[in-house]
């Protein structure tokens, strides 16, 4: 999107992996746009709240930065209002990003310990009614790994595209505020 765009931004990534532990996110933002400071004249932080409960506002506001609206990146893919209806209707709605698809084995069986405890999955899973997979770039491939991993959890599935145009929208506009 940056490459397309044209946007002059280099993109500096976080692990992943946060998103399994979010109370290091606001940590970890912290750390790399102090480093990141003493390199360029303006840092935006294109996450979401993402389970932070506020603490990467707090550190936003102590450093000066601007970051992605919404609690989670499921809001920019879906939009808020639809991805509350979704909830609404069926609260025990796990969520899946293209991302979340392609990482499922490395992000959730590995670090869950399904690999090695595939008991766990009941445990871990028995609340949840359904997987709705939120596509942006839906491939044939990417299909059938979400079809696989919503199996390995027990679950339906249902495929909702909405493209990443929301997204796009939310770092044009955080970009031009963060200068």
């Amino acid at each position: 999107m940056v490459a397309r765009r044209g946007w002059p931004v280099a993109v500096h990534p976080l692990p992943p992996l946060l998103h399994n532990q979010p109370q290091l996110i606001a940590g970890e933002v912290r750390t790399l746009a102090v480093e990141l400071s003493a390199t360029y004249d303006v840092v935006a932080v294109a996450y979401a709240d993402c389970g932070t409960y506020g603490a990467l506002d707090t550190v936003c506001d102590e450093l000066g930065l601007r970051r992605l609206p919404g609690l989670h990146c499921y809001d920019l893919f879906a939009g808020e209002s639809r991805l509350a209806s979704f909830l609404d209707e069926q609260p025990g709605t796990y969520l899946f990003t293209d991302f979340l698809v392609r990482s499922f084995e490395r992000t959730v069986v590995r670090e869950l310990g399904l690999d090695r405890y595939p008991e766990l999955a009941e445990d871990y899973f028995r609340h949840y009614t359904r997987v709705v997979w939120l596509a942006q770039e839906p491939t044939p491939d990417l299909r059938a790994r979400a079809e696989a991993a919503a199996a390995r959890m027990g679950l339906p599935l249902t495929v909702v595209e909405t493209g990443d145009v929301k997204l796009e929208v939310a770092l044009e506009e955080l970009l031009a505020l963060a200068r």
